[in-house]
């Protein structure tokens, strides 16, 4: 009796499985459609849901059906780094369309004066998919949904495209997108297999999730350090729309979820009638699922916390955003809890979910043009509340760390000017060229407040993601409330300060390390081949004070005659933004320029470990700071060539986060790597392995958790409050270890989200870096945890052989906004040899 049962299953699901689903099963019964408009399969030459839709068969089609339909206009908003176009639809009515700038001053203007009427005015909604490529039912329904826009007919679609601007962002990551779609497509079988082991269902490192370089976009929505961020921030900005979607997958065996999330983990900041209006927008999604008999829940998890999500960052701007999250079919059909999930169906309810969002648009679209205008009247009450209040924020040694946080101001339309004269409060020194002032009296005060806030109180322990984000923090930038009487001239263009060599000298040439792009012109430098040193103290030259870290560049014994020198310095410098000294003598106060305390240096020649095992994301961050800031090769080591990959090749490998470490081979060879000289920088759990195969020694602190009076319905919670799900730090430096050479002050915050902690060596010394006393800066950290952290130490540096190891608990180049602690590793890499 199994067996024959056994066959019937089969039987079905290969029957099942073989058919095609057209456009019937997705759209909405009872509709007419414009045969004018060239359908999805017309273009891409299959079915929606027969085949994962390649990003250059997604573009074939918006392109198709902008040329077909008046109710369309396609834009390019830009390039991925793998040069595909980011493109929008915007769809409405043809007369809105003949008529759209004016609506959408009508819409921006509404955010400026509290006299706005939104009687007539159209709602604005941004539908956004699959910012993770590997969910990809998103953009496959986007195909769905741009067809029924164009093409379908009768009162309803007309009143919804009369009423309504849709910017319809269709793949919001295509490289990830095209990576997975063409994983998915190589691993289909003639006969679908639903077997959840089947290769079609587990993609190789690092999956289509991220972009190019690895990143989790869904996070970059604050920071926006990515070009794909930054073509969406710009349309978002340009139209500020009243609700933004962003369509999601979750885990096989879940339903369907839509926003609220989990009440209690709403920012404080986030107005309470947002999440009412979300409430009431989850009941036409509820009616619509309910309709199709598809499964779904809310409330019951995910978050509006931090606002670098696209289901969250609307909210701090005056709108709604929405997340979604289907089950995730992964390929075209996988067994689950809930019956077999196929790609068509994911496809279905992704779609259904974007029409109940315009449903609710159409339906509620002078509430929530009221909410978004009221948002930014009462907004505008609180910054005039602020008065002259402003915040200054700089850095008097490094004008270009400076310089990117305030372009993300600039591409957030935060107004801020410069600093009119140079000043000092709290300690902290203000140079003007080095610091600008933000006044509170603006529009966006409360996107300010967020960017800037320091909160250290919760009314929930658990998050989704961070719990704190700084952004002067993590740009380890002095900054403090002044008023606009420090302010000069608004900022209107935004620009990198000059470099350049200051004059020719046939002796020698000097530079800080303190400059976040010092490290990119000392690598130039020592590509070319110069030689070139760094102090190992402090000393005066012509008068002029020089930190730890000065590089000095000698002009002559060089393979460049001194004019060429100079030429070269000259060219590099300009590029890095940086001011080069040059002096005549040699003769200093403190050391000269001939001392034993001024040390050579070495190119780097670098491998970061990829593959199975490694964080992606750890190892995507590097990746993108060497090559997009510092210009520095790099090489991917992927661990399945390790055994026979010639290290020697190597003075520096970097190791990040791993899951599952390196197997025994790999451990011998790194070991006698390291013995032979070479240096390994490890990153969080790779110090498990590294304290385990014994090749360091690291004294852990315990924290033994132990539940007392909780349920076992209270038990993931509990175990949840541990977690620091990412926090800022206060940290004690040692500012003559190389490690911290570059850094001006002897504090600095640093990002952690990780329990692992490591207690302090007994020799001072050895402990360059350290946890202060009551550390927490920022976000959410357990009593226990805090406790726990205190006077530990983020780092540790060890000899091993003729090599070291260089060991971070921490990432220090999270999410590629935190220009503050770039420099650790910078350091780590140029001066390894004089740890």
């Amino acid at each position: 009796m199994q067996r024959l049962l056994l066959l019937v299953f089969l039987a079905t699901t290969s029957l099942f499985s073989q058919s095609k689903t057209d456009l019937s099963y997705y759209l909405p019964e009872g509709v007419n459609y414009n045969s004018n408009i060239p359908t999805p399969e017309s273009i891409i030459g299959h079915e929606v849901g027969e085949w994962h839709v390649t990003h250059d068969k997604l573009v074939q089609y918006m392109k198709a059906i902008a040329a077909a339909s008046d109710r369309i206009t396609l834009e390019d908003r830009g390039k991925t780094f793998e040069a595909r176009p980011l493109l929008l639809l915007t769809v409405t009515s043809p007369e809105n369309h003949q008529n759209l700038d004016a609506i959408q001053s009508a819409h921006l203007e509404a955010t400026e004066n509290n006299s706005a009427n939104s009687k007539n005015r159209p709602i604005v909604v941004y539908q956004g998919f699959s910012i993770h490529g590997n969910e990809a039912s998103g953009t496959n329904a986007a195909l769905v949904l741009a067809y029924y826009l164009a093409a379908a007919e009768g009162p309803k679609i007309d009143s919804l495209l009369k009423n309504t601007v849709i910017l319809l962002d269709p793949s919001m990551n295509p490289d990830g997108l095209q990576r997975f779609a063409y994983w998915a497509n190589t691993n289909k079988n003639i006969n679908l297999n639903p077997d959840p082991n089947d290769r079609e269902y587990s993609e190789v490192w690092p999956g289509g999730r991220t972009n190019h370089y690895w990143f989790d976009m869904n996070r970059d929505w604050l920071p926006v350090q990515l070009p794909e961020s930054r073509a969406r921030i710009e349309t978002f900005h340009n139209w500020m729309p009243n609700i933004l979607t962003d369509h999601h997958e979750m885990g096989t065996n879940t339903s369907f979820f839509f926003q609220p999330g989990i009440p209690s983990r709403t920012h404080p900041l986030t107005p309470q009638l947002n999440q009412d209006l979300t409430a009431e927008i989850a009941t036409y999604h509820a009616k619509a699922f309910d309709k199709i008999g598809s499964l779904y829940y809310s409330e019951e998890s995910f978050d509006d916390f931090y606002y670098g999500k696209g289901s969250t960052f609307p909210d701090i701007n005056g709108g709604i955003g929405i997340l979604f999250e289907q089950a995730s079919s992964r390929g075209h059909v996988q067994e689950s809890e809930n019956g077999l999930l196929t790609f068509p169906f994911t496809i279905r309810n992704q779609f259904t979910a974007a029409l109940s969002t315009l449903d609710a648009a159409h339906s509620m679209r002078k509430d929530i043009l009221n909410y978004q205008h009221d948002f930014f009247k009462n907004a505008r009450a609180e910054a005039s509340k602020a008065g002259k209040n402003a915040i200054v924020f700089g850095d008097s040694k490094d004008a270009a760390k400076t310089y990117h946080l305030a372009e993300i101001l600039k591409r957030h339309r935060i107004k801020f000017h410069e600093l009119k004269s140079d000043f000092s409060k709290d300690g902290k020194n203000f140079k003007k060229g080095y610091s600008f002032v933000v006044p509170k009296n603006q529009k966006n005060t409360r996107l300010i407040d967020a960017m800037f806030e320091k909160r250290t109180s919760f009314q929930d322990s658990l998050f989704y993601d961070v719990s704190a984000w700084s952004f002067p923090l993590a740009f380890n930038l002095d900054y403090t409330e002044t008023t606009t009487a420090n302010a000069g001239s608004e900022v209107i263009n935004l620009e990198q300060k000059e470099g350049g060599v200051l004059s020719q000298n046939d002796y020698a040439y000097l530079f800080e390390w303190h400059e976040y792009y010092s490290p990119k012109l000392l690598n130039a430098i020592l590509k070319k081949g110069l030689r070139a040193k760094v102090a190992l103290k402090q000393f005066k030259a012509n008068g002029k004070s020089y930190d730890y870290g000065t590089i000095l560049i000698p002009a002559k014994n060089q393979d460049l005659s001194t004019s060429e020198v100079y030429s070269f310095l000259n060219e590099a410098a300009k590029e890095s933004h940086i001011t080069i000294d040059a002096v005549s003598t040699g003769l200093n106060e403190g050391m000269d320029l001939g001392s034993r305390n001024f040390k050579a240096l070495e190119l780097p020649k670098v491998a970061l470990l990829v593959g199975d095992g490694i964080t992606s994301y750890d190892a995507g961050e590097i990746w993108h700071l060497f090559d997009t800031r510092y210009d520095i090769i790099a090489t991917k080591l992927d661990t399945k060539s390790l055994n026979r990959a010639d290290l020697s090749r190597y003075n520096t490998i970097i190791m990040v986060n791993t899951r599952s470490g390196m197997n025994d081979a790999h451990t011998k060879k790194i070991q006698s790597w390291i013995s032979n000289g070479g240096t390994l920088i490890a990153y969080k759990n790779a110090l498990k392995w590294l304290n385990s195969k014994k090749l360091m020694k690291i004294d852990f602190k315990k924290n033994e958790l132990i539940a007392k009076n909780i349920s076992f319905e209270q038990r993931r919670d509990f175990r949840g409050a541990q977690v620091i799900g990412g926090s800022i730090f206060e940290t004690q430096l040692d500012r003559s270890h190389p490690i911290n050479f570059g850094y001006k002050n002897d504090k600095i915050p640093m990002f952690r989200n990780s329990t692992l902690f490591i207690n302090p060596d007994k020799n001072s010394y050895n402990n360059p870096i350290q946890y202060t006393k009551d550390p927490l800066l920022a976000g959410y950290i357990s009593k226990r945890n805090l406790d726990s952290l205190s006077g530990t130490v983020p780092l540790k540096i060890s000899r091993l052989g003729r090599g070291n190891i260089i060991a971070f608990t921490n990432n220090t180049n999270f999410r590629a906004f935190w220009y503050g602690t770039n420099k650790l590793l910078m350091n780590a890499i140029f001066f390894r040899d004089e740890m």
